[in-house]
């Protein structure tokens, strides 16, 4: 086994002594000690659960997921004091390895869930021994681990950044763009349309920076940082709230310390002001 705090893998299920997550649409159930429990405590469950999952192993530990396939009785959480939590809760609270361990977790609970029977004729699916793959009995369809890759940009004008309010936020936050690749496009040619089409403007000098696992539910986001060229900014009214250009010694609310966003942020400042003026945290 490789010496890494997480290791993805297929430890026995036959293994007596399992620490086990519960997870539900993207939320881990937490009660008792947190959200790592043994096999015993789960059994209020197991009903309600496809059949246990082997993840890998933590720090040594094998992990295994009870993924649901419906709400528990609400009276049963809180007779337990359960709550359910989200893996976005623990990006900052958390050693890398453990945030690593509940993407790997939700990202295949998601799949395992969503790929119970056949997209193309409609047989219940089997998984493949040892594999993260789903395979149907009858047309041999194949499903693995669903991966979306996504770009997320910082645009610069020498000490301005460009900083935007999605629709979906929740707060006065504002955040970098970003955006999905289509099919057959490149990463690059996606960072370049997805700015025009979210703010009319054209840049130049796109680099990559870093990425991140985002499980929600299942994208990779691929990190850059790219120039200002032209154009005036006209936001895309469905996707945005507002754009605008700030200066660095006037940024607004910002994402996270943890996040790719943030990441992208702080290191430009870094690169602009001096070391030590951010101190940027790597996304896990």
């Amino acid at each position: 086994m490789i010496n890494l705090p997480w290791v993805n893998g297929f430890p026995s299920i036959a293994q007596l002594d399992k620490r086990v997550l519960i997870h539900f649409r993207m939320r881990f159930l937490s009660f008792g000690e947190g959200l790592l429990h043994s096999y015993a405590e789960t059994q209020w469950l197991q009903a309600l659960a496809l059949p246990l999952q082997s993840l890998g192993w933590l720090k040594g530990e094998a992990i295994y997921l009870l993924q649901l396939r419906q709400w528990p009785i609400s009276g049963e959480l809180e007779k337990r004091q359960a709550d359910w939590v989200s893996v976005r809760d623990y990006i900052d609270l958390y050693p890398p390895d453990f945030y690593q361990m509940l993407s790997y977790a939700s990202q295949i609970g998601t799949w395992l869930n969503d790929h119970q029977y056949c997209g193309r004729c409609a047989e219940p699916m089997r998984q493949m021994p040892e594999q993260r793959l789903m395979q149907c009995p009858v047309c041999q369809l194949q499903q693995y681990p669903r991966i979306s890759p996504s770009m997320i940009v910082l645009v610069t004008k020498g000490d301005q950044l460009l900083l935007a309010q999605g629709r979906r936020f929740k707060s006065a936050m504002y955040s970098v763009l970003a955006g999905f690749a289509e099919p057959a496009e490149t990463i690059e040619h996606c960072v370049a349309r997805e700015v025009y089409e979210e703010v009319q403007l054209e840049i130049a000098n796109i680099r990559y920076v870093t990425s991140q696992s985002w499980p929600f539910p299942h994208s990779l986001m691929l990190g850059f940082i790219a120039d200002y060229v032209a154009g005036d900014i006209v936001i895309q009214q469905d996707e945005l709230r507002s754009a605008e250009w700030f200066s660095l010694d006037q940024l607004p609310i910002l994402p996270d310390k943890g996040t790719i966003s943030r990441y992208l942020i702080d290191s430009y400042l870094e690169e602009r002001q001096g070391q030590g003026s951010a101190n940027p945290v790597l996304p896990r």
